[in-house]
């Protein structure tokens, strides 16, 4: 996991600030999350414990978590014991995944007592619990008995005893010479897995950044020539370096380009080049809160959204299915002609066609060289009432091209729209996005009206951005309110700005008269394209013109509009940028 050995060495030094200061409040907000409070001089200071198996950690937080009316056992016993306790030191052993945080508090008889709050990060096998002075076990957020684990236990009443460590090497102790020793032996494998199996502490993510560096981006197997052992010593010194010395780290998340977090540590992350987007946070608490924060977020959202994603991508599917049989059968009907020039040539040639017939032939007037076609008859009719059987299929065929041109245009108009709000669905931000989607689609007819859900969603606000030069800019989060800020909001004289042929949120740089700055419409034409269905492009077409030029037919659906009178900027969607830009609300 990317919370190794030296990346909770980081939080330690961070969390040493609290030593002296007192346990104020204990919360457990979830099964695996603790929260401890702490007030110093300075105020209160919350630290968040996890044990979850995918999201394990320790870490000043911003966030006020949501507590259960009732508490806890485990959290009304550290209450009991913990509550005014005192923190007086926080331990490391090495670069373990461990730390120890030694608390100074009373006992129920009143005697000052050492108690250690232990935090074991190790994923799945995750614990924080409680050992008195003793060192034996007061209880644990999780227990484990033998039908859990044979290896470990951990119950009230037993003696702690700390996880088995491997033998590996701690980077930051370690001398070239044993690293050099180390790296010499085993077989033949990629020096980022050797790496992790020979240093304490190391994630992947840092075993997989020194073999970039050694290796200038390409794989390195072991065992490695003296060049090779040269730079992999330097980037080690390195990396020592920052763990020693606090202003050299550089905490960095790495995300897709699709906004999904992927990973982190304390240094600079360049394996990934182009593939990810970088971010960087002033410290390492501040990272691991914005991150699972955030990936937390994004996870409940596509739980919550799943059914959406679902509904449309299967209306999508039925509408393309549907769409297709249409031209299927309008193909069928260019056949029209054929049978319209059969009609007047049997009619033309009635007197020479006798009744029982079974085929016509003449001459093709409509050729120039006049040549003898057959034309099928039906031998139960005559030769006129067969000239009338193709003039009904002409007309049957004229009548099925219309309606089906007309049923076409309708699909693909509607197949415009589901993909318009399956790009706002990718977009949504929070609950009500989701809930106002599902009222669209319930107003379209696309979804049945829940008559349990109450009042409708309250209507949000559209997204606020403010240009480096001061103009506001606003993005529609949806398709209805696309409408209401394109039609009802704008001014003339504000410029109207999305992306060509790419579904994404009207966008309005708000000009009060005034004519806007290059810099502020090339940003808000940024904002149309990262707010829009290619922002992952390189580049992206967008449209701009005053609003007083773009209109809405007639009965056309939610967020459709024709625009006259424009120009076309090409723009590179920029996440950081429009992050900058936002006006928080």
């Amino acid at each position: 996991m990317a919370l190794d050995g030296a990346f909770l060495h980081c939080i330690r030094e961070e969390l040493l600030t609290l030593v002296g200061t007192r346990i104020d409040k204990i919360y457990q907000p979830s099964r695996d999350e603790l929260v401890l409070s702490f007030r110093g001089k300075g105020g209160a200071v919350k630290v968040l414990f996890s044990a979850s198996a995918d999201a394990a950690r320790v870490h000043i937080t911003h966030s006020v978590p949501e507590n259960p009316a009732q508490p806890p056992m485990f959290c009304m016993l550290l209450r009991k014991h913990l509550s005014g306790g005192k923190l007086e030191d926080i331990e490391q052993d090495g670069l373990e995944r461990i730390l120890r945080f030694r608390i100074r508090a009373n006992n129920e008889m009143g005697d000052s007592v050492l108690l250690t709050l232990i935090c074991e990060i190790m994923g799945k096998f995750s614990n924080v619990m409680l050992v008195n002075e003793t060192g034996r076990i007061v209880d644990s957020l999780r227990r484990v008995d033998e039908e859990i684990s044979r290896v470990r236990l951990v119950l009230p009443g037993m003696e702690y005893l700390a996880p088995p460590r491997e033998d590996r090497l701690c980077m930051t102790e370690c001398s070239d010479d044993a690293i050099r020793e180390r790296l010499s032996g085993g077989m033949q494998q990629s020096l980022s897995k050797a790496l992790i199996r020979a240093f304490e502490g190391v994630s992947p993510i840092v075993a997989r950044e020194w073999e970039f560096y050694v290796g200038k981006g390409e794989l390195v197997l072991l065992p490695l020539n003296d060049e090779l052992i040269a730079r992999f010593l330097f980037v080690v010194h390195q990396t020592q370096e920052m763990l020693a010395e606090s202003q050299k780290r550089c905490f960095t998340t790495v995300r897709t380009k699709e906004g999904i977090l992927k990973d982190f540590s304390y240094m600079r992350i360049a394996q990934y080049g182009a593939f990810m987007v970088t971010s960087v946070y002033p410290s390492a608490s501040e990272l691991l809160d914005a991150f699972f924060s955030q990936r937390d977020h994004d996870s409940r959202m596509r739980q919550r959204a799943n059914d959406l994603f679902r509904f449309l991508a299967n209306t999508s599917e039925r509408i393309g299915k549907r769409v297709a049989n249409q031209k299927q059968e309008l193909i069928a009907c260019e056949s029209m002609e054929t049978d319209r020039r059969r009609g007047d040539l049997i009619s033309a040639n009635l007197y020479r066609i006798q009744r029982g017939d079974s085929v016509a032939r003449v001459e093709d007037f409509y050729e120039e060289s006049c040549p003898t076609v057959e034309i099928p008859l039906d031998v139960r009719l005559t030769p006129a009432q067969n000239a009338q059987n193709y003039y009904k299929k002409y007309r049957k065929a004229c009548n099925a091209r219309k309606k089906l041109t007309a049923l076409i245009a309708d699909g693909e108009q509607e197949q415009m729209y589901i993909d318009s709000v399956f790009d706002a669905l990718t977009r949504a931000e929070c609950e009500s996005d989701l809930a106002q989607l599902r009222l669209e689609l319930t107003e379209q007819g696309y979804l049945r009206q829940n008559r349990k859900n109450g009042k409708p969603p309250k209507p949000m606000q559209p997204l606020h951005f403010r240009s480096s030069d001061g103009f506001d800019i606003f993005v529609g989060r949806n398709n209805k309110q696309n409408d209401q800020l394109t039609l009802k909001f704008a001014e003339k004289s504000d410029i109207w700005l999305h992306t060509q042929l790419v579904h994404g949120a009207h966008v309005i740089l708000v000009t009060d008269g005034q004519t806007p700055p290059d810099q502020s419409l090339e940003e808000a034409a940024m904002l149309a394209a990262y707010y829009s269905k290619g922002r992952d492009s390189a580049q992206v077409k967008v449209d701009y013109c005053p609003a007083k030029f773009v209109k809405k037919p007639s009965g056309a659906r939610p967020g459709m509009v024709i625009y006259t009178n424009y120009q076309t900027a090409f723009v590179t969607p920029d996440s950081e940028t429009a992050e900058k830009l936002r006006v928080s609300e």
